[in-house]
């Protein structure tokens, strides 16, 4: 089994990290190829840096299926580009903050969010909404730390972080809590040895459920809105994508 890890910004670091956190869960025979855009902002934490990141994501899609790639992963907690992604292959594509939500939801009756920033929690709460699980999350807390301090400065940031999952903890009613970030894929052991309560972080939990759907032979569907996009012109910049066909 291939699965294509696609980090949507363009550190390098935080797609090593990233990587290396899914092979740690990978079966033995998954081969993980994490990746990252060219060209897109350092890190994703506004609306317009997911919209500038989504444009990579598709490309990074693109270039997965010329390598018979089984599943994606967008490893940004925003799941930037995820359903223009699912409309490109018969792969699945899993978002790390559905995963992460999906198995949230299968280990507690409520859970808390701990991410970066006040303004990437709106967004959190907005992809709650969408996906439906706003009424399995108490609260969505942010430690108030730039996404990029993960790599630059991690010790002080995990300890921020281990702070606001202690007041999830004690003040939320919670039973698990799901780290809003992909940068804190190599906290889960860390954090939940601290809080005493089950963290989940997106990355490994979207692994795990690829390899799932890849082993239970389930695709995107091509049925409807996920199925590929019509052949048309594309103008300027966009130029390379006109008649796009599902053998691209």
């Amino acid at each position: 089994m291939r699965l294509r890890i696609i980090n949507p910004n363009t550190t390098v670091a935080m797609t090593h990290k990233i990587g290396e956190a899914a092979r740690r869960v990978a079966a033995r025979d998954t081969t993980i190829v994490a990746t990252q855009p060219l060209d897109g902002p350092v890190s994703i934490e506004s609306h317009f840096d997911e919209a500038i990141s989504a444009v990579g994501v598709v490309e990074e899609v693109l270039a997965g299926e010329k390598e018979a790639t089984d599943a994606y992963v967008i490893a940004c907690f925003g799941d930037p580009g995820l359903l223009a992604a699912r409309e490109l292959t018969r792969a699945p594509v899993i978002g790390i903050a559905e995963a992460a939500f999906h198995a949230a939801t299968l280990i507690s009756t409520r859970f808390s969010v701990v991410t970066t920033l006040s303004r990437t929690a709106i967004i959190a709460e907005h992809l709650l909404e969408q996906y439906g699980f706003r009424h399995h999350c108490r609260r969505v807390r942010a430690a108030e730390i730039p996404v990029l301090d993960l790599e630059e400065n991690g010790s002080a940031a995990l300890s921020r972080i281990i702070e606001e999952c202690r007041r999830a903890r004690d003040e939320d009613g919670i039973g698990a809590i799901v780290l809003g970030c992909g940068g804190m894929a190599d906290l889960t052991d860390t954090i939940s040895l601290e809080v005493g309560l089950p963290v989940i972080e997106g990355v490994t939990a979207a692994v795990k459920l690829a390899e799932a759907l890849v082993g239970l032979g389930l695709g995107t569907s091509k049925h409807g809105d996920l199925a590929y996009p019509r052949p048309k012109a594309f103008s300027g910049r966009f130029e390379r994508y006109s008649n796009l066909t599902p053998e691209h």
